[in-house]
């Protein structure tokens, strides 16, 4: 996984029940970061899909 992404989706650090929330989006991002150019909208994306993963690991906790 690249630099960018791997700071700020890493998953691993995270309990297991965490973790199946947090891995998938970890995934999608590295597949992104990889098919898509570097740009703005790539970095917009990239935000706002750090931000849904925050909200749906808070989800989790419930």
């Amino acid at each position: 996984m690249p630099t960018n992404v791997d700071k700020y989706f890493t998953f691993e650090h995270l309990p297991p029940h965490l973790q199946e929330v947090s891995k998938p989006i970890a995934e999608l991002a590295e597949l992104m970061d990889k098919s898509l150019p570097d740009g703005a909208e790539k970095s917009t994306g990239m935000r706002k899909l750090l931000e849904a993963k925050d909200c749906f690991v808070r989800a989790k906790l419930g």
